[in-house]
């Protein structure tokens, strides 16, 4: 009876954690999604940043997820195609990290295919073409590891380190990733004004007749800055990707891929699925004149017939300056989500 009354009291209670929502999201949208089989925990967070920062992850511990998910990059890695350990590249470009607690469908990756934050974290490191590395291999090296099984069985209470305990660790931390202060936060708080060239800009976007853009990437109403669903937005008249299409097996799905946050446009370069576009100017350039039809092209691109929303180099050039004060740079300097 002592026995067992001592092991109940050295059982490690983990520390509950409320995120640390902006002024602006608790005004503007709903709370955020947490799964009720992974709470967010101090322990858990602290596990989960030391997780995403470790090579021990890779085949050859010559990577970590951070590796194409850089902080300071608002976690993505300014390449078009990201290197695997192996020195193969992939087909999609890196996408950044933030505000994931708020992707209400719970699709995840450019194309849809991972249905949770704790899927998409176990696909990178078993990918030829990225970790290169086998789950069991990691377990095995993780629970071998002179820290990792204390840190496990103070965030979860066990010490069975497994796929699936790693990725509930990482998704915490993930879902820690909030960003939301950047310029045209504080104008919406009130607390900043815009200069007449972002106000243009402002405008242009929210117009119908010029820029048309808050249909796919949210407004002064949705501070995430994308309706988080997939649309082909007229990049090739042959869909050579298929994007969503090839995940639901929809042929209406076909060329579909996830509208990205317009937040933290700054860091991020290139742009689009494939990382086709260098510069934010190009991106502009394209729904300005360079929009291509295709069986599936959304009926959001209502000008594509017309090559698109044909910009004066002014509204263009405004479109751009309010597109980056969408930039935050607390976020990236953020000490929390550096290793």
């Amino acid at each position: 009876m002592s026995c067992s009354s001592k092991e109940e009291n050295d059982i490690y209670t983990p520390v509950p954690v409320n995120l640390e929502i902006p002024e602006l999201f608790q005004q503007k949208i709903i709370a955020p999604v947490i799964p009720t089989n992974n709470p967010l925990t101090e322990e858990g967070i602290a596990l989960g940043k030391k997780l995403f920062f470790d090579k021990i992850l890779s085949q050859n511990n010559s990577q970590s997820c951070a590796t194409c998910h850089n902080p300071a990059k608002a976690f993505t890695d300014n390449t078009q195609f990201s290197e695997g350990v192996d020195g193969l590249l992939g087909k999609r470009n890196s996408m950044p990290l933030f505000n994931l607690a708020w992707n209400f469908d719970e699709r995840f990756t450019w194309d849809g295919k991972e249905l949770s934050l704790e899927r998409q974290a176990l696909e990178p490191v078993r990918n030829p073409i990225e970790m290169h590395s086998k789950w069991t291999n990691v377990a095995e090296r993780i629970k071998n590891h002179p820290e990792y099984p204390t840190l496990f069985q103070q965030a979860f209470g066990n010490t069975k380190i497994d796929s699936i305990l790693i990725t509930k660790a990482i998704a915490q931390f993930e879902r820690t990733l909030i960003s939301g202060n950047s310029k045209f936060d504080q104008f919406l708080l009130g607390k900043t004004t815009l200069t007449p060239q972002e106000q243009n800009g402002f405008d242009v976007f929210m117009d119908e007749a010029r820029g048309d853009c808050f249909h796919c990437h949210g407004s002064n109403n949705n501070p995430l800055w994308t309706d988080n669903k997939f649309h082909n937005n007229g990049l090739d008249a042959v869909l050579s990707d298929l994007g969503l299409g090839k995940v639901t097996g929809d042929p209406n799905d076909n060329g579909k891929f996830k509208s990205p946050s317009l937040r933290n446009l700054k860091f991020t370069a290139p742009y689009m699925h494939d990382g086709r576009f260098i510069t934010l100017d190009e991106v502009i350039n394209h729904y300005s004149t360079g929009l291509k039809t295709s069986s599936t092209i959304d009926p959001l691109m209502k000008k594509v017939n017309e090559g698109g929303v044909n910009l004066s180099e002014k509204d263009k050039s405004d479109l751009k300056a309010f597109l980056l004060s969408l930039s935050d740079n607390d976020f990236v300097n953020n000490l929390d989500f550096q290793e």
